[in-house]
């Protein structure tokens, strides 16, 4: 019926004398993604995979980044819905402040997808990432192994409020929790940024010189502990989370004993499949789980 009723439309318009532009059938989808920082390559792996599947499936991604900051996450969540987008992915820069960004897309109808981190609040969709806490534990599993069940430890902890910090601190302290010759002397954020974890590491050193591991929530904090280990002539157990590139190469180079490996190209690309399928009305899971694995030498 619809061919019928455009094919004379299109002869009354011609007969009339006036020409008449062709119609697209289908408007693509816009999709925005708000991302936390792009100033850390796992965010970025996670911004690539999220384009190759949006340019794969015919969506509009328009990519935002907050630098760290919830005012600005806010404003961009703003500016993206003032640009008319269908569906808000967001990879929040902390679980509690997001709250007001989710609630702002509830206001407007469009559907919000979170991806790595969760948010405290406001209705989601969906949530698509790694078990931090499984990941959490399989790095204080493997430190407890690696020093038979004796040592000091300190931890290097990520962004305070986010939930993948909450989560991935959890699963290392149920791993080392019931080991009474194990003794975590020191937890301190370093922000999962590398120059802070070099910074962090320098005073934690001086402060604890008979240090015997360290669980670093993110690689990047865990490459900035490492360069302070080696300054300071130490060779102790270090241990990062996310299995970014270089993360991995300082593993495989002998630099760092472990990395918990996230799938950061996979979460984006799942985050937008998933946003393709509540674009077309279709159920999808509430938590979506992104295999992770641990890489040692």
């Amino acid at each position: 019926m619809k061919r019928m009723l455009t094919s004379t439309l299109t002869t009354a318009i011609t007969a009339a004398g006036l020409s008449m532009m062709p119609v697209q059938s289908a408007m693509a989808d816009k999709i925005a993604l708000v991302v936390s920082t792009l100033n850390n390559p796992f965010f970025v792996s996670l911004q690539q995979g999220a384009k190759d599947k949006a340019e794969e499936l015919g969506h509009e991604l328009i990519v935002l980044d907050s630098g760290d900051d919830a005012a600005r996450e806010l404003s961009n969540v703003e500016d993206a819905l003032s640009r008319g987008v269908d569906l808000l992915l967001i990879n929040p820069t902390d679980s509690d402040a997001v709250v007001s960004s989710v609630r702002t897309a509830n206001g407007r109808n469009v559907p919000v997808v979170t991806l790595d981190r969760s948010a405290n609040g406001g209705r989601v969709a969906a949530h698509v990432a790694s078990d931090n806490v499984a990941g959490g534990e399989l790095a204080g599993n493997f430190i407890a192994e690696k020093l038979a069940g004796k040592g000091e430890i300190v931890q290097l902890e990520g962004v305070a409020g986010a939930s993948a910090t909450r989560d991935r601190g959890e699963g290392f302290m149920k791993a080392i929790d019931g080991q009474s010759g194990l003794s975590l002397v020191a937890t301190q954020p370093a922000n999962f940024n590398r120059t802070q974890g070099l910074n962090v590491m320098e005073n934690l050193l001086q402060a604890h010189p008979g240090v015997n591991a360290v669980f670093a929530q993110n690689d990047e904090m865990a490459l900035g502990a490492q360069r302070a280990l080696q300054a300071a002539g130490k060779d102790i157990l270090l241990v990062g989370f996310d299995g970014t590139d270089e993360g991995i190469k300082a593993v495989q180079a002998g630099k760092m004993d472990a990395t918990v490996a996230q799938q950061p190209t996979l979460i984006g690309s799942l985050g937008v499949d998933t946003a393709d399928k509540l674009l077309k009305g279709e159920d999808v899971e509430k938590t979506i789980s992104v295999p992770l694995k641990l890489i040692t030498e």
